[in-house]
Order: structure tokens, then C-alpha cells, then sequence
């Protein structure tokens, strides 16, 4: 299972969620099974480490983001993931304008498959990475659950 976060700069959320569901599928014992990455919308931060308030807040659940850098999403990740998966509306948009097609239903936000669908209020403009931290965990464990369910 190939899994794709995606948000604005691939500095505060993204990477957040990438590295929370690897620490998911780890302590599954199921990282074998599953890609994860994650990519930017923008060029902005494109080659800058992960944001200090993510790295914080990642480093008390002892989960490291050494060696990610930013990165943007290109055209050929929809062929490449199952699940590309943006933090709000706002990335929505900017994903689909540069993925049109979604013949295959890969587009969603992340927390769409929690009880309460919102969006993921960016970091970097709250600094409330808290809020972040746990918005990102429920939206990562709904959609494992999702992916354990259909037996994938």
C-alpha cells in the first residue's frame, strides 16, 4: 500500500502524517506492506528539513524525521500511490489542479476518513502543533483501520 501526505510546503503536516503512519506500521509489524512519503503543493521550502515544531513534536513520541527534506508532488505520484491524501481544503484544490484525472479515487483528505471529516489546521500559521499532532494521529489511524479492514 502506497500512501502520499500532502500539504502546502511538506514542512509542518505532511511530513508529520508521513512519519506518524510509518511509526503506525511499524508497531503493527506491518511496515513491509506500506510506502509512505510525502510531498508539497508549492515550491516554496522544496530541499528545507522538516519544521522545528514538527521535529518537536514528533521527538516526544521518540519518532525521528531525520534526512526529509521537502519535496513537491509531481504528475507521475498518482500512478505511483494508492492514497494521496491532503491536510485541507485548500490543498484539495491545489492537488486536484495538479492531478485532474483521479479516475481512481486516490484524492482525498486525510481526515475525511475520521468521525468528524475537517481540515487540519496548518502549523505553521497556529504554531499550535499539539492540535496538529492530534488531528494528524486520528486522521492516520482511521484510514489504517480502513486499509486493515479491506484485507489490503
Amino acid at each position: 500500500m502506497n500512501i502520499l501526505f500532502v500539504c502546502l510546503g511538506n514542512i509542518c503536516r505532511s511530513p508529520m502524517a508521513e512519519f506518524v503512519m510509518k511509526d503506525m506500521v511499524e508497531k503493527k509489524g506491518i511496515s513491509d506492506d506500506f510506502y509512505i512519503a510525502s510531498a508539497a503543493t508549492s515550491t516554496e521550502e522544496i530541499g528545507n528539513s522538516v519544521h522545528p515544531g514538527t521535529r518537536r513534536k514528533l521527538s516526544e513520541y521518540g519518532i525521528s524525521v531525520a534526512g526529509k527534506t521537502a519535496v513537491q508532488l509531481k504528475r507521475s505520484d498518482y500512478e505511483k500511490y494508492d492514497y494521496i491524501l491532503g491536510m485541507d481544503g485548500y490543498n484539495m484544490r491545489n492537488i486536484r489542479r495538479m492531478l485532474p484525472e483521479d479516475t481512481g479515487n486516490k484524492i482525498h483528505r486525510l481526515l475525511d476518513f475520521s468521525k468528524n471529516p475537517r481540515d487540519i489546521a496548518d502549523p505553521w500559521y497556529t504554531g499550535d502543533f499539539d492540535t496538529t499532532y492530534d488531528d494528524i494521529y486520528e486522521g492516520c489511524e482511521a484510514l489504517l483501520e480502513k486499509i486493515l479492514k479491506e484485507g489490503h
